[in-house]
């Protein structure tokens, strides 16, 4: 499969994970008060594994065993993203919305995800 094709399924993918994480983040930040960076980080994380079954099964159709090892990858690779995502939302919600900043720095995070999973994770 090309890589276009998977950067296309990961893109899919990916808007079921920025549904996951903006309805949740969305939940914990404005229902529970929670610390917006605190809410941000807890929506990423449980789109980042959600997004992992959904990764392995269809964008890169992986039949590792080391399924422990494989999502360990995927979830580090993510846990690094979440670094680079709140790094952009620090800076960009100072000069737009939040949830547009969020739009952008997951955007931008996007890219470190799927070639970070496509030359790691997925090939091990």
């Amino acid at each position: 499969m090309n890589l276009l094709l998977k950067f296309f399924k990961f893109g899919l993918v990916g808007f079921t994970g920025l549904i996951i994480d903006f309805s949740l983040t969305y939940l914990l930040k404005e229902k529970l008060k929670t610390n917006r960076f605190l809410a941000n980080s807890i929506g990423f994380i449980v789109a980042a594994s959600s997004n992992y079954l959904l990764n392995r099964i269809w964008t890169f159709e992986s039949h590792n065993s080391k399924i422990v090892l494989e999502f360990s990858s995927f979830f580090l690779i993510s846990i690094l993203g979440l670094l680079f995502n709140n790094t952009f939302l620090y800076f960009l919600e100072k000069r737009m919305n939040f949830y547009l900043a969020k739009t952008f720095a997951i955007g931008l995070t996007t890219f470190w995800n799927f070639f970070a999973n496509y030359y790691i994770t997925f090939s091990l």
